[in-house]
């Protein structure tokens, strides 16, 4: 079983060379849906603009059931890797490959059901835009089955500490997101459609990619179709420790979805402005979920071999990274908003509304960098129902405060992007609260065998 172990050596080269192509490998996922939105922006206009910006807090709900159990999935397989028990990692990952493939399957059923009410009552697609909404949702949803197999391959190679991987395959995925977005939007005048069309494609090339390469590197992934194995007891297994990942998300995209809904109530340039803002925030939040995502399987890995004291100094160092790495983004993004912006073809008013939106992200979201991090080491002891809480709070709080002020005096419709200060100013107590409480430490063996550390 060939990997990459993180239980011997100085914590912080290990979570570095893990996170960076982890980071890389957002970035490139954020470059391509930004130059969605460019290509969008500036061939098919403000209103399709606004349709695929406002369908961003539904998709990320499929993309959080992907994520989470996947990432569940990867939790178990480190735990099994770190304490050197091969058959149990081959039979994890094949039970959840099957898993993921047939929940990516369900929800692009599901999708296609929902779209128009869900759209239409619960975020409130104003008139105008709704078809185009709608077009793009459809399309998109087709190509579930592919972004749930990319996560669940992915997820299973970083378990056994192999990160750099998935930036290759995430590298695919933007050339050919890119490519073809110029093609069928630039080129061909498909619109929403051809956007769709295009990331439908790049989530099936790296989704080849990631499995070709799994089977060929680790002869433990190795599986011919009549190899894959169910197992009702091991699916449970990432059920359980993948659920409390899932969940966080999903209260996320929520919650999101309740602040697109206000959003929408400003009007088109709002709207416009909105979906501009959320794709350069997620460039802010690139360095704290990267070290979240490698704490995960950092913890799972030395828990598996029973060396918690490691677990957390890695986990203060990897704190520390997020922070100076936001930092210097949210530098550049203070400076060169203006620069940023004129990329989008956005209208005049919806100019104004992201140029606060963006100096205001770039302050607030620092707060993030200090605590994102950690949920990975909850994650990776089996308390991934603490992230879970401090979703629900923060996203609570954001939500709460957007109604309460979003046509008062105080803040207006800027508390569109000042409800961070609220809610990530909670996610941050609570998170350090129970961190420093060692609750997280109980039980956090569960999974390793009959071993307890």
């Amino acid at each position: 079983m060939k990997g990459k172990s993180m239980v011997e050596g100085a914590p912080w080269k290990h979570i570095l060379r893990f996170a960076l192509p982890v980071l890389a490998g957002s970035l490139l996922q954020q470059l391509y849906n930004t130059v969605d939105t460019i290509v969008v922006g500036n061939f098919s206009g403000e209103d399709a603009l606004s349709a695929v910006g406002t369908t961003g807090s539904i998709t990320f709900l499929f993309l959080a059931l992907a994520m989470g159990f996947s990432a569940g999935n990867g939790v178990v397989v480190a735990q099994h890797y770190g304490a050197g028990d091969e058959k149990q990692v081959r039979a994890n990952a094949s039970t959840g490959i099957l898993l993921m493939l047939g929940m990516g399957i369900l929800a692009t059923i599901v999708g296609l059901f929902v779209s128009r009410p869900v759209y239409t009552y619960l975020v409130a697609v104003p008139e105008d835009f709704l078809e185009l909404t709608l077009q793009y949702f459809r399309i998109y949803t087709i190509g579930l089955v592919f972004q749930f197999g990319y996560n669940i391959f992915a997820s299973i190679l970083r378990a056994v500490g192999d990160s750099a991987a998935t930036l290759y395959f995430l590298l695919i995925a933007s050339v050919l997101n890119i490519l073809l977005d110029v093609v069928f939007v630039a080129g061909f005048q498909w619109g929403v459609v051809g956007a769709a069309l295009a990331t439908d494609i790049a989530q099936a090339g790296s989704f080849v990619a990631a499995y070709i390469y799994m089977a060929r590197k680790y002869p433990v992934f190795r599986f011919k179709l009549k190899e894959f194995t169910w197992n009702s007891s091991l699916a449970n297994k990432t059920l359980i420790v993948g659920f409390p990942i899932a969940l966080q998300l999903i209260i996320v995209s929520f919650g999101l979805t309740f602040i697109q809904r206000a959003v929408n109530e400003f009007g088109q340039a709002m709207t416009a402005s909105f979906t501009v803002g959320q794709r350069i925030e997620m460039y802010m939040n690139l360095p704290c979920n990267a070290f979240q995502t490698t704490l995960a399987t950092y913890a799972g890995q030395n828990i598996g071999a029973g060396k918690m004291n490691r677990v957390k100094k890695g986990a203060y160092q990897a704190v520390l990274m997020s922070l100076l790495l936001t930092l210097c983004i949210s530098i550049l993004v203070w400076i060169f908003s203006g620069n940023i912006i004129s990329l989008f073809g956005l209208s005049t008013q919806a100019r104004v509304y992201c140029t606060s939106h963006l100096k205001t992200i770039a302050l607030i979201n620092i707060v993030l960098s200090l605590y994102i991090p950690l949920f990975g080491v909850f994650q990776g002891a089996n308390h991934g129902g603490a992230p879970t809480i401090v979703a629900t709070c923060a996203l609570g709080v954001r939500v709460l405060v957007t109604y309460l002020f979003r046509y008062g005096e105080l803040f207006g419709y800027s508390i569109i992007w000042w409800n961070g200060l609220f809610g990530f100013g909670m996610g941050f107590l609570i998170t350090w609260t129970y961190y420093l409480s060692n609750l997280w430490q109980k039980n956090s063996s569960v999974f390793v065998g009959e071993k307890q550390v």
